[in-house]
């Protein structure tokens, strides 16, 4: 279930791209998030001193994917301290508490939830193994579940999608807002999202691109290959299966890579009556 809040973003700089300070209304936590390179101004802050969770972001140098560490500490600045020595990451998340109240046992359990819950969202590649979550008292726990619905909240805030789900799709259920489409023997299913479109696992795209595709859209060609390589887009006799649910920029970007070619997602994606995407947003 969604939670409203208001959120206060404050800049002590005066710059979005450099230290932010995120508190949110009628909650104990604080988030600070800022670039590597005011790592040592970030650690002279009082909160540097406080227990809390810790993200770290960046992109991994062979793959070029997004990479994250979640870690926790007592004392958050001396662990920042520590990952000098890591050189992927460029920008650092962490949350403590206003009132000091994190013991070891709430932020163990924090981090452990939120690895296994970055791992199920997969949008980042994890650093961190799977953890074993210490038990706590049941008001304990609640407590900490109304923390993590915060840390869920702030993050996009501050730039990172790191624990936002696709809209995964129920394989014998429509949803709503669903779209398919079709060229040829190729049928896909997906969704709009807030960052752009969706397509659903176990949806089929052509095997071959038009010819025109080479020299007059590449990056459709460029994209196709990287799907395949990745294992999202599987050959399976005269089609490509999508091996999981994918998220595109745009519905053209995806309507593009299952016709094999530069395509219009506005009049590519039609829902179960027949109309376009473009119809229905209109």
């Amino acid at each position: 279930m969604n939670v409203s809040a208001t959120i206060k973003l404050f800049l002590p700089h005066g710059d979005a791209k450099r230290l932010r300070v995120v508190e949110v209304s009628n909650w104990t936590g604080k988030a600070l998030a800022a670039p590597r390179t005011e790592l040592e101004d970030l650690l002279k802050r009082d909160e540097a001193h406080n227990a809390g969770i810790y993200f770290l972001f960046g992109v991994d140098p062979e793959t070029g994917k997004p990479r994250s560490y979640i870690g926790e500490a007592e004392v958050i600045g001396e662990r920042l301290k520590q990952h000098k020595a890591k050189d992927f990451w460029n920008s650092l998340v962490f949350f403590v508490s206003k009132d000091e109240n994190l013991t070891k046992a709430h932020i163990r359990y924090l981090e452990a939830r939120l690895i296994d819950e970055a791992r199920g969202v997969g949008r980042y590649q994890l650093e961190n193994t799977t953890l074993n979550k210490p038990k706590l008292p049941e008001s304990d726990r609640e407590d900490m579940e109304v923390f993590l619905t915060r840390i869920r909240q702030v993050l996009p805030v501050l730039g990172s999608d790191l624990l936002a789900p696709l809209l995964s799709a129920v394989p014998t259920a429509k949803l709503e807002g669903e779209l398919t489409c079709r060229i040829k023997n190729a049928v896909a299913r997906g969704k709009r999202t807030p960052a752009g479109f969706v397509v659903f696992k176990n949806s089929t795209a052509v095997l071959a691109e038009r010819p025109s595709a080479g020299t007059q859209h590449g990056y459709v060609v460029e994209l196709r290959n990287k799907l395949i390589e990745e294992g999202i887009l599987i050959k399976d006799k005269d089609l490509l299966i999508f091996s999981e649910d994918v998220e595109f920029t745009s519905p053209s970007a995806a309507a593009a890579v299952i016709q094999g070619g530069g395509a219009n997602g506005l009049t590519s994606w039609r829902n179960s009556a027949g109309k376009t995407l473009k119809q229905i947003e209109a």
